[in-house]
């Protein structure tokens, strides 16, 4: 079946999983798509691209954009792929790599970065920020406070301008037994900056 959405923030459940790979909360999403401040047609690279929601939800929002999926775990790479099919979604490259190791074999300079977090969050910082051009955008996760420096420290070393942190804080209602109780998601600071100079 394929789902015909057309507003930012699909559901969840909507997307096909698999056990053990996080998937970014579409509260989450929103904040990302928010900071990426879309244009109707650019490249965007989505950096660890997991389940591929957020390149979906770009996607969709942003038909004449082309987005590049890095994924380094293949079964996970597929899993993007068959959530494309799901969504009917043609303009999203799914690479299968490590980053920053294949960005060499991407011929697609960006226009707006996302960068999903992991150890080497702050080498991969420094390299898509060469690639970008003058206004170009990163926006990167951090689930972990090791991370959350990385990103601000590099975002700092490389002199990016209207920087911006925000960080989740996210409750949502579920049924626990008899009763309806607000259930935390895991807090996600997102943070973005912006290249001045080209």
């Amino acid at each position: 079946m394929t789902w015909a959405y057309k507003t930012p923030g699909i559901p969840d459940e909507l997307f096909e999983r698999l056990p053990g790979i996080p998937l970014t909360k579409k509260e989450v999403r929103l904040l990302i798509l928010s900071g990426l401040r879309l244009e109707e047609k650019s490249v965007i690279w989505d950096i660890g691209a997991g389940t591929g929601t957020i390149s979906i939800e770009i996607a969709l929002l942003c038909p004449k954009t082309t987005i590049i999926a890095i994924e380094r775990d293949p079964d996970v790479a597929n899993l993007i792929k068959k959530n494309c099919q799901r969504f009917g979604i043609k303009n999203i490259q799914v690479i299968e790599g490590n980053a920053p190791d294949c960005f060499n074999n991407i011929t697609q300079k960006p226009d707006r970065v996302c960068i999903g977090g992991g150890k080497s969050v702050k080498e991969i910082l420094e390299q898509v920020w060469d690639l970008l051009p003058a206004q170009g955008r990163v926006v990167a996760m951090a689930s972990n406070l090791e991370n959350l420096y990385r990103i601000s420290e590099g975002l700092s070393q490389l002199q990016a301008r209207n920087i911006e942190v925000v960080q989740s804080s996210i409750n949502r209602l579920e049924m626990r037994g008899l009763s309806q109780v607000f259930a935390a998601i895991a807090p996600i600071f997102i943070l973005s900056g912006e290249k001045i100079n080209d």
